[in-house]
């Protein structure tokens, strides 16, 4: 009897791993993207992310071609960056958050896939919209949980390594627009060697918070028009 309550109690007090809801199936093996990223003249390093090939095959197979042509991030910038919540970035079109791209639709938006996965972590990659059904090209990458984006944008992704990449491109200087004063270019892209196993690398660091963003600040912009679409709580982005 003593034991049993033994192990009960230390189970009550096991935290809970924020990283479940994440883990591949047994016996999946999901692919893998490298970005290179420069950040002004400085090469900073390669973020590896995983992709959730098992639960969002639609967006997987958007990255493939476009009429034909392979299509790369490769000269891409983040061109939206708030520290504590997320960086943007992925416009290969205009470079500045106003381009829209994949194989459906004519090279339009395509709608959104399933919102099984929360953004609950720093280090999700999720799609960045206009609104409900308008996802393209663009995505962004939490630096601290976000459920307020939660039913609104697709994870599809996450950081399993060069995690400290994303913090630099984090912490760098941005305009009142929140442009990083310095480009912040994905020199370098393509598909990482697989790695056959279900469990990932868990690099991404605990949830910040940092001051310096006013509240009112708008949400993940793409599209032809700039749109106001997520606004972050006071609680997320301090004042």
């Amino acid at each position: 009897m003593f034991d049993k309550i033994k192990h009960k109690l230390h189970n009550a007090f096991i935290p809970p791993d924020e990283n479940a809801p994440f883990n591949a199936p047994p016996g999946v093996v999901r692919p893998r993207v490298f970005l290179d990223i420069a950040i002004g003249e400085h090469e900073c390093g390669r973020i590896e992310i995983e992709l959730f090939s098992d639960i969002t095959p639609e967006w997987l197979a958007q990255g493939v071609t476009i009429d034909g042509a392979p299509c790369s991030y490769t000269g891409a910038t983040f061109h939206r960056v708030i520290p504590g919540f997320m960086i943007q970035g992925g416009d290969f079109v205009h470079h500045n958050g106003r381009g829209c791209m994949s194989i459906y639709n004519g090279g339009g938006s395509f709608p959104d896939e399933n919102f099984k996965l929360k953004h609950s972590k720093a280090g999700l990659l999720s799609m960045a919209n206009s609104g409900p059904n308008t996802n393209g090209c663009q995505f962004f990458i939490t630096t601290a949980a976000a459920d307020f984006l939660d039913g609104k944008h697709v994870v599809f992704g996450r950081v399993v390594d060069g995690m400290k990449i994303v913090r630099a491109i984090e912490n760098t200087p941005v305009t009142v627009g929140d442009r990083p004063i310095k480009p912040c270019v994905i020199i370098g892209s393509g598909e990482a060697p697989l790695v056959h196993t279900a469990a990932a690398d868990h690099t991404a660091s605990h949830t910040r918070h940092t001051t310096g963003h006013t509240a009112d600040r708008t949400g993940l912009v793409e599209s032809p028009a700039p749109a106001h679409i997520v606004q972050p709580p006071p609680a997320v982005v301090a004042s």
